[in-house]
C-alpha cells in the first residue's frame, strides 16, 4: 500500500469522526445531566436540541396548545441575543425554574402561561415592575382579569426589539388590544403624521404613560389633561415648525373653562369639574386640524361641539369665541380695539390715582414742615 494511499484513508476516517461528532452535538438526546436538574447557565445549545425543532407545540389541560419552537436567530437577533453582550441572556435566565426533564406541572391554559411567563422579567426590570404595579394593566391582573396586558404582549418573548424601532411601532403595539382606539388614532392628525414618518408627533405612551399607565377617566387625569397637551403645544421651538401658535395653552389658561379647571387641578386635583378640557373639544383619539372640514372646533361643526355642555346654545353661540390666537387689526379689528383700550386706560387711571395719592402725601409732609 502506497504512502498516498494511506494518506487518503487517514484523512477518510478523521473526517468521518468529526462529522460523527458533530452529528451527534445536533441531532442527539439532551446531555443526561441530573433528574430535575437546570440546564447550564447561558448554554442555550442544551434547550435547542428540542425546542430548536420546527413545529414543536405542547397541549394544556384545557385543550390549548402552547407554540414550544424557538428560532434561534430570532433570539441571537433580538434585545437579549449574543448580538448585545451587555444585556445577553441564556434561556435558565428567564425560565430558571425549569429544569430538565420538565417536572413541574404546566399551567391550565395559554393565557395563565403568559402571564406566568411575564413575571419573569421583573428580575431585572425592578423600576419598570414597580411602575406597572400601580398602573391600570397590572392592577386588573392583581384583580383577576387575565385579558390585561403583560410584558410579553407588549414586548414579545424571545424576539424582544426595542419598543421605538420604528416609532410608529408603539401604537401599532398598543392597537393590538385597543383596536377602536387605534383606528381613530391612525386617522387623526397625530397619526397620519406619524405613520408618514414624523418623529414629533405623540404616540400612545407619550399621553398615557409607558407601564405606570393611570386610567383615563379619572378626575386626576381629566383635570391635567391639559397640561399634558401643553408638553407639546406649549414648546415655541416644536410649534414653530408647524406653524402653530403656543398662545394655545396660555389662552385656554385665561378663559372660563381653563382658569375654572386650573383652580380645581390646584385645591384637590381628584374632584371632578364639568368645565371643558382640551379633549372635549378637539377630541380624545381622532384629532383633526383645526381647519378640517371634519373637525370639531371648525367654525362650522362649533356649534355642535358647543352643544355638548351648552345643549340650549343658539347658532350665533360660538361667534362669541375667538378661539385660541390674540385679536389683531387683521382678525377681530374691534376686539383688538377694545383690549388695546382697556390696556391703556387701565394703567392711566392707576397711575393717575398714584400721582394724586402721592401729590398729596407730598402736600402734607411741607404742610408740617412749615408749621
Amino acid at each position: 500500500m502506497t504512502r498516498r494511499t494511506l494518506h487518503i484513508i487517514s484523512c477518510m476516517i478523521v473526517g468521518g469522526a468529526l462529522l460523527l461528532a458533530a452529528w451527534m452535538m445536533v441531532a442527539a438526546p439532551a446531555p443526561a445531566f441530573g433528574q430535575g436538574d437546570p440546564p447550564p447557565d447561558r448554554n442555550n445549545g442544551y434547550c435547542f436540541v428540542c425546542h430548536a425543532q420546527p413545529d414543536q407545540a405542547y397541549t394544556l389541560p384545557d385543550g390549548t396548545t402552547l407554540d414550544i419552537t424557538i428560532d434561534p436567530a430570532a433570539l441571537a437577533g433580538s434585545v437579549h441575543g449574543d448580538s448585545n453582550p451587555v444585556r445577553a441572556l441564556g434561556c435558565v435566565n428567564c425560565h430558571g425554574d425549569i429544569t430538565y426533564p420538565h417536572l413541574d406541572l404546566p399551567p391550565a391554559d395559554a393565557r395563565s402561561y403568559r402571564v406566568r411567563a411575564a413575571a419573569a422579567c421583573a428580575t431585572c426590570h425592578t423600576d419598570q415592575a414597580a411602575d406597572l404595579a400601580d398602573g391600570v394593566h397590572y392592577t386588573a391582573l392583581a384583580s383577576g382579569d387575565l385579558r390585561a396586558a403583560t410584558c410579553v404582549d407588549c414586548h414579545g418573548s424571545h424576539a424582544i426589539q426595542p419598543p421605538d424601532e420604528s416609532r410608529e411601532h408603539i401604537s401599532t403595539t398598543c392597537g393590538t388590544c385597543h383596536q377602536i382606539a387605534f383606528a381613530e388614532y391612525r386617522q387623526s392628525v397625530h397619526g397620519e403624521a406619524l405613520f408618514a414618518g414624523d418623529p414629533n408627533v405623540p404616540t400612545c405612551v407619550d399621553c398615557h404613560g409607558v407601564h405606570g399607565i393611570q386610567h383615563p377617566t379619572t378626575a386626576l387625569f381629566r383635570n391635567r389633561s391639559p397640561e399634558l397637551c401643553a408638553t407639546c403645544h406649549a414648546d415655541d421651538a416644536l410649534m414653530k415648525e408647524y406653524g402653530i401658535s403656543t398662545n394655545v395653552f396660555n389662552s385656554y389658561l385665561t378663559d372660563f373653562h381653563g382658569a375654572t379647571v386650573q383652580l380645581f387641578e390646584q385645591q384637590d386635583p381628584n374632584v371632578a369639574t364639568n368645565k371643558a378640557v382640551c379633549f372635549d373639544c378637539h377630541g380624545v383619539h381622532d384629532i383633526a386640524r383645526a381647519d378640517d372640514n371634519k373637525g370639531r372646533v371648525v367654525r362650522e361643526n362649533l356649534l355642535e361641539t358647543c352643544q355638548q355642555c351648552h345643549p340650549d346654545a343658539s347658532s350665533n353661540f360660538p361667534a362669541s369665541w375667538v378661539g385660541h390666537y390674540e385679536p389683531t387689526t387683521d382678525e377681530y379689528p374691534l376686539l383688538f380695539a377694545v383690549n388695546t383700550f382697556y390696556l391703556i386706560l387701565i394703567p392711566g387711571v392707576l397711575g393717575g390715582f398714584a400721582l394724586l395719592i402721592g401729590s398729596d402725601i407730598y402736600r402734607r409732609i411741607r404742610q408740617r414742615r412749615q408749621g
